[in-house]
């Protein structure tokens, strides 16, 4: 998938990963009382942290990895009637196995 925007610097592009409408019991859960979803898919990768000595730093994660990210984190952008949220990689709490 090509996306229209290429974070810089530390930030990474992810998309939320959209829990089910439904719970167990068959009860369908309204948009206003969902909350935030923390699980998302890494998109795009900025250019990297770099350190005192400017050298850059590598990504612990990579494009394709499932990740949870802080509830309220980052900043949503919409492309093309998509919303991502860019994060910065210090975000990221953890990769899902």
């Amino acid at each position: 998938m090509s996306v229209k925007i290429k974070p810089i610097g530390d930030r990474v592009l992810v998309k939320h990963v959209e829990e089910k409408e439904q719970t167990r019991g068959g009860i369908i859960i309204p948009d206003s009382a969902k909350e935030k979803p923390q699980e998302a898919e890494v998109i795009a990768l900025g250019t990297g942290k770099k350190d005192e000595s400017g050298k850059v730093q590598a990504f612990e994660v990579k494009v394709g990895d499932r990740v949870l990210i802080s509830k309220y984190g980052g900043t949503e952008v919409k492309i093309d009637d998509v919303k991502y949220l860019l994060v910065r990689e210090d975000d990221i709490l953890g990769v899902i196995a």
